[in-house]
């Protein structure tokens, strides 16, 4: 099986006429650039195609700009949206200078993490399985200057909208925290996350469901099949792609970020996670919750390292407006079987040993899949490596137990300035193997230390008028 031949022969069969190349900057924006088809040759995949590396937020100053990207074979797929038959690549960036892949390339970086994992002679098969959720809004509008600022989002399912003249307003709004998950017309949504799981699957993406979410306003998931690292992240991105397309083409849009509603549920991107040697899955076992010793030295990893994670996992100042104790999302650094308010939860559904996994709760779908995969499997590997017990597992609501009883159990950090101090100071787990280099992660924190979470504490609040005003 040849993957360059089987291009070609594609290329051929759908009267392709563009070729799209397709990479990740570092804070996790999906790139392109599109070139005729006549351009691609088998060359093509060994020299690459060059582009200005200087306009990449994060990557390389304008004196050294050009950069190449490697299109990978076995990432073909017919882009579902383009107009002319249109060729979707992958690829990886390399310096022209070296030819060496560059380290601040995200997806060259899962691709180091899996790498390195097989030299452990631990595994040789990450499996990850994320269930990003996303809004869709019929209407945003958002403005900032040095007078005045504002947000504005709505939904024609949302329940601030039930006494809005519609002409008439047929009603059928979820409640708030009510939306999941009853059938339509309450569920909106329910034929467009039907297009989009039809699409996906054209992909090749196997989707195992959909349905509406627990917040007013058209929340959403859409459950795929788990599937290796690389190849998961490389998914979550045509994921996003056919979201928000599908989206549009309803006139609606879509959004990834984690809490665009005041007091309703936010969007996480629960990550199921383990690991195989083979055809033999090593999370199976005979202690809690059915998990083997490695699994429990796995979450381990994740719990000690779950701060400094955090940093890749929820990577933007909107993920710790979700990321508040006591309401949906799991702040409490702990693990249970089947117990949601847990950041780790060992799912119960399946007791087969095939479907064994851990689900690191907190990660939401702002994150850069390549980074946020890689960091959690160097976690869990450390954890491994280092055999860190997780201690005793809370079978009993986090959100339920009294002070006492939480003071031992440690938290999330309370926002993204506390989460890149975190990884500031604990770091090394993600630097073994060459995985993560210095550059990659000084470069991180300087970029969203400078340009959000600098920007952000600069410009007043709305809600700050509201409490200050009239001091």
């Amino acid at each position: 099986m040849d993957p360059i031949r089987d291009i070609f022969e594609l290329i051929k069969s759908r009267g392709v006429k563009m070729v799209d190349l397709r990479f990740m900057d570092f804070p996790g924006m999906w790139q392109h650039f599109s070139v005729p088809v006549n351009q691609l040759t088998e060359e093509s995949f060994e020299e690459g195609f060059g582009f200005d590396g200087s306009s990449i937020r994060g990557w390389r100053q304008i004196n050294e700009s050009d950069m190449l990207v490697r299109p990978d074979a076995e990432t073909a797929v017919i882009d579902p949206f383009a107009e002319v038959p249109t060729l979707i690549l992958f690829g990886d960036i390399v310096d022209p200078s070296t030819m060496m892949p560059y380290t601040k390339c995200p997806r060259t970086l899962t691709r180091k993490a899996e790498e390195y994992m097989k030299t452990l002679n631990i595994g040789d098969t990450a499996f990850f399985g994320p269930e990003a959720e996303f809004f869709l809004f019929d209407d945003i509008r958002y403005g900032q200057s040095n007078h005045q600022g504002f947000y504005f989002v709505d939904s024609v399912e949302g329940h601030w909208n039930t006494g809005r003249d519609e002409g008439p307003n047929l009603g059928y709004k979820p409640r708030y925290k009510e939306g999941y998950f009853p059938v339509p017309p309450s569920d909106s949504t329910h034929d467009i996350r039907t297009e989009m799981s039809l699409i996906l699957e054209n992909l090749g993406i196997t989707v195992e469901a959909h349905h509406h979410e627990v917040a007013t306003g058209g929340q959403g998931e859409i459950d795929m099949r788990f599937g290796p690292m690389l190849r998961m992240a490389d998914q979550l991105m045509l994921f996003k792609y056919v979201v928000k397309n599908v989206a549009r083409r309803h006139n609606k849009t879509a959004t990834f970020m984690p809490k665009p509603l005041w007091a309703d549920n936010g969007s996480g991107m629960h990550v199921h996670q383990s690991l195989w040697k083979g055809d033999t899955p090593l999370f199976a076992g005979d202690r809690y919750a059915g998990l083997s010793e490695t699994a429990l030295y796995y979450i381990g990893g994740l719990l000690k390292h779950a701060p400094a994670l955090c940093a890749f996992t929820n990577p933007t100042t909107n993920s710790y407006k979700r990321l508040i104790p006591g309401f949906e999302a799991p702040t409490r650094l702990a693990y249970s079987q089947r117990n949601r308010s847990a950041s780790v939860r060992i799912p119960m559904y399946n007791q087969s040993p095939k479907a064994k996994r851990v689900e690191f709760r907190v990660p939401d779908p702002s994150a850069n899949p390549y980074l946020a995969f890689s960091a959690m499997l160097m976690a869990g590997l450390d954890g491994i490596q280092n055999k860190i017990h997780p201690g005793d597992p809370f079978d009993k609501s986090l959100y339920d137990l009294e002070p006492e009883e939480l003071a031992d159990v440690p938290e999330t950090p309370p926002d993204l300035a506390g989460a890149l101090s975190a990884l500031e100071k604990d770091n090394e787990f993600l630097l073994k193997g060459n995985v993560f280099t210095e550059d990659v992660i000084d470069t991180w924190i300087w970029y969203k230390r400078t340009y959000e979470v600098q920007a952000i504490a600069q410009r007043p609040h709305p809600w700050e008028f509201e409490l200050y005003y009239d001091i």
